[in-house]
């Protein structure tokens, strides 16, 4: 199966796919961490997603303007008013281009000619749901401890020609408030910096090892006895 994993520079999609077999891609604006040679740097937009792929799997398409939590930046009351607080040195003109960026990749990827899709984003604000395509369905909400993460990060799928994922080594859930609690939440309480964006949007290993078996399977020749979805490297 040819598989692209599109906006995604860590290789971890990539690698969970092509350890069963697959003919894994990987393509973002930026370069891949592990230097692969099965990394293109391009805009996903730019015409790849026509390449005749059998599955593609968007890892971390811009978000952060479509999402519930951002929305109060966006705009206040209503459609577009004037928000109360806007980010420090940004104006509004500059955070409805980045949502017209969130949109256009979105949107570019769900229409793709491809007939597997999943494309992750979290749950939608108001604003960006008036733009989504008419059949795009309600996301599957998944957490890394279902994985064999022990962290909270509620992860939105949103599938067309796939099976919703299912959960493959939960981990029991810490007492709420306790010092295992708050590790678990480590990436909601990271400290700003310039790698906070990169380090909240890397992919889960355990995660991704279960959707290449769950949505592709061992490709043949492949012993399944080899691959394991829910172990953690």
């Amino acid at each position: 199966m040819r598989v692209l994993i599109g906006c995604e520079t860590s290789g971890i999609g990539r690698r969970a796919f092509a350890a069963l077999g697959h003919d894994a891609w990987s393509c973002d604006i930026e370069p891949a961490e592990d230097g692969s040679n099965r990394h293109i740097v391009c805009d996903i937009r730019g015409g790849i997603l026509g390449w005749g792929w059998d599955l593609l799997c968007v890892m971390h398409p811009p978000c952060t303007r479509l999402c519930r939590s951002g929305r109060r930046w966006m705009s206040g009351p209503g459609i577009w008013t004037l928000p109360k607080q806007l980010p420090r040195g940004r104006t509004q003109a500059d955070l409805i281009a980045e949502f017209e960026e969130g949109i256009s990749v979105f949107t570019a990827c769900w229409s793709a000619p491809i007939r597997r899709v999943a494309v992750e984003n979290p749950v939608m604000n108001d604003l960006a749901q008036a733009r989504m395509p008419a059949d795009l369905p309600r996301p599957q909400l998944v957490q890394p401890f279902w994985f064999g993460h022990p962290e909270y990060k509620e992860t939105g799928w949103y599938l067309r020609g796939l099976p919703p994922l299912v959960e493959t080594n939960r981990l029991p859930e810490p007492e709420r408030g306790s010092p295992e609690w708050r590790a678990w939440n480590r990436v909601h309480r990271m400290s700003p910096g310039p790698e906070r964006s990169r380090l909240r949007s890397r992919s889960y290993p355990g995660m991704m090892a279960a959707a290449a078996m769950q949505w592709a399977g061992p490709a043949e020749g492949v012993d399944v006895r080899s691959c394991h979805p829910g172990r953690v490297p």
